[in-house]
């Protein structure tokens, strides 16, 4: 069996603003699990296969994304087709995050969610794994 990410475990200041990001930039994402509004909510969002445990932070909790800081830095996802996303993301007013240089075989983009974290969201042009984990272009 190969190993795959199966899930990242996120802590949020709004776990239903979370929902929507993901959702609109993943629309067959869908609520596996949802304790409801409780203090201490969190949520399974995802596929039969993978999801994002999403966790609601403390009122007195800060956390904002800073690039290039010790802990998280962003957790990507393979998507279908990426301007299909980058349009829906801009369209629900999200913020565009940094912008790689193009490379022949995948695009990439990120996306700022309103709680101040980055998310990569990859295509593939090619089956090829030699192809698309090329880094020396």
């Amino acid at each position: 069996m190969e190993s795959y990410v199966e899930h990242a475990n996120i802590s949020v200041t709004d776990v239903d603003e979370a929902i929507r990001f993901f959702t609109t930039a993943m629309p067959d994402f869908r609520i596996r699990h949802d304790t409801g509004p409780v203090d201490n909510r969190w949520i399974h969002l995802g596929t039969d296969t993978t999801y994002i445990s999403i966790n609601q932070m403390p009122d007195h909790a800060e956390g904002r994304f800073q690039r290039g800081s010790p802990g998280y830095n962003h957790v990507g996802f393979v998507v279908a087709d990426a301007d299909a996303l980058r349009s829906r993301m801009l369209a629900a007013g999200y913020q565009e995050g940094f912008v790689p240089e193009p490379h022949p075989h995948r695009k990439r983009v990120y996306f700022i969610d309103n709680n101040g974290m980055e998310y990569e969201f990859i295509q593939y042009y090619s089956d090829d794994f030699a192809k698309r984990n090329d880094y020396d272009l």
